[in-house]
């Protein structure tokens, strides 16, 4: 929900790829030596506003939930009469009062106070949304979105978009969501997976991914410990903001230009061949593939390797993603490769910020124990400046570098030497999506827990 606020916040209009002056408000406020947090960011906006960019979103979420043709939404019968009636009686404290008797053990419980409303009007959803804005923003609040969002689907289609229906949506002991929530709400389905389309398992088995472009992404660190690979359409998003997956909780990534997204020489070529390579990826993710394969992807991407470079790629029975892309940072582009003399063809520089709503709390310099008393939990804004080094790696680049006779050193230096790096689990993230990038910030570091 934070992403796609971000998202009317940020870029209001389709013509205005930057949002004018949010680069100077989301300046840092400065509290104490070790730590920044939000400061008056979003203070030029009004609370209508603010509300607005945040109903426009539910609504945006649950009509892509409903195929674009409906949405569905979920409340309470109690808050029927007086309450519901009267605009002026919404308040989150009419609703927190209506709600302290209520309890709810069982599905039949729930059934019994729960009321829908379906809605093929954008304006009536909205107006509906705006009308049942503090309900949402109850202890009730997360539960009945998540329902809206599975009936605007229809139930019937949630679980054929599953891969395995009789797993639980909410994992118990925690409440954490699964991946199909996570799906549902950034793609309009509830598939289990983060790699693009659908797999082949072979033996009439399929499992499903991300079928569709989407307005806001998803990375992950499970990708950076090679649990998972994110597909293009979830790194590659049409808005520059990202929902990051941790092993606690999910916060939000994002630029102000939707430029940091454009792919250079290097990249585009990188993606095109990728995108090849990983069509013929049937290990789930895990970057490798067949040798019949293999000759695919160089058909479709016009590769002409010299016979001992293919030799040894295919000499295992397959071919590792990692190992085919050092061979073409040295095969020249007349051959299909990416080989860049100039050193210069792949920089990049740009800033990212990153917002955790729940970061835990700085204590001389490191995260406070979890075993604290009362463990604080407060909003934090981080910016990033981010350094795409021209080369697959800064040491290797370095390693040029040194090599370079003494005028040309000075120069490519000057124009491309990355700034010493800072390390977070954010940054690992950040890689999956910017393979090289070199990350730093000033404070304390951006916290993904």
């Amino acid at each position: 929900m934070q992403a796609f606020v971000l998202k009317y916040l940020l870029f209001p209009s389709e013509e205005s790829e930057v949002a004018p002056n949010m680069s100077t408000s989301l300046g840092l406020r400065r509290v104490s030596k070790n730590e920044y947090v939000t400061g008056d960011i979003f203070s030029s906006l009004s609370k209508d506003k603010k509300s607005r960019a945040l109903v426009r979103s539910m609504s945006e979420i649950l009509f892509l939930c409903g195929s674009n043709e409906k949405t569905v939404i979920s409340t309470l019968n109690i808050l029927d009469g007086d309450i519901e009636g009267s605009v002026e009686c919404l308040e989150d404290e009419a609703i927190a009062k209506a709600l302290e008797d209520l309890s709810i053990d069982s599905g039949s419980d729930l059934r019994k106070v729960l009321r829908v409303h379906t809605c093929t009007s954008r304006s009536n959803a909205f107006q509906k949304l705006r009308l049942m804005l503090p309900a949402f923003r109850s202890r009730m609040g997360a539960l009945l979105f998540l329902i809206s969002a599975l009936l605007s689907r229809g139930l019937d289609n949630v679980q054929t978009d599953r891969d395995d229906p009789s797993q639980p949506l909410v994992t118990a002991p925690f409440g954490h969501a699964s991946q199909e929530i996570v799906n549902l709400l950034l793609s309009g389905k509830a598939a289990a997976n983060v790699f693009d389309g659908r797999m082949d398992l072979g033996g009439g088995m399929f499992v499903n991914g991300i079928s569709t472009p989407v307005e806001v992404g998803f990375l992950t660190l499970l990708e950076s410990l090679n649990f998972c690979k994110v597909g293009q359409y979830l790194k590659c998003p049409r808005w520059p903001i990202w929902v990051v997956g941790s092993e606690s909780h999910y916060t939000v990534l994002f630029a102000l230009d939707n430029k940091v997204q454009d792919e250079n020489e290097l990249e585009s070529r990188e993606s095109q061949i990728r995108r090849a390579f990983d069509a013929q990826d049937q290990s789930g993710g895990g970057g490798f593939i067949s040798v019949e394969g293999f000759h695919q992807v160089l058909k479709e991407t016009s590769i002409n390797l010299p016979s001992e470079k293919l030799e040894h790629l295919c000499g295992m029975g397959f071919i590792v993603w990692s190992e085919f892309w050092q061979v073409l940072l040295d095969i020249d582009k007349s051959l299909g490769g990416v080989k860049d003399s100039s050193g210069l063809m792949g920089k990049k520089v740009f800033d990212l910020y990153h917002f955790n709503g729940i970061a835990k709390s700085i204590v001389n310099g490191s995260q406070a124990s979890s075993g604290a008393e009362n463990p604080i939990q407060r909003p934090r804004l981080t910016k990033l400046r981010v350094s795409v080094p021209p080369r697959w790696t800064p040491e290797e680049f370095m390693a040029n570098v040194s090599a370079a006779p003494s005028g040309e050193k000075q120069n490519s230096v000057e124009v491309s030497k990355p700034e010493p790096a800072q390390h977070a689990p954010l940054v690992d993230c950040i890689r999956t999506r910017w393979n090289r990038a070199v990350c730093n910030w000033e404070g304390d570091a951006p916290s993904i827990v």
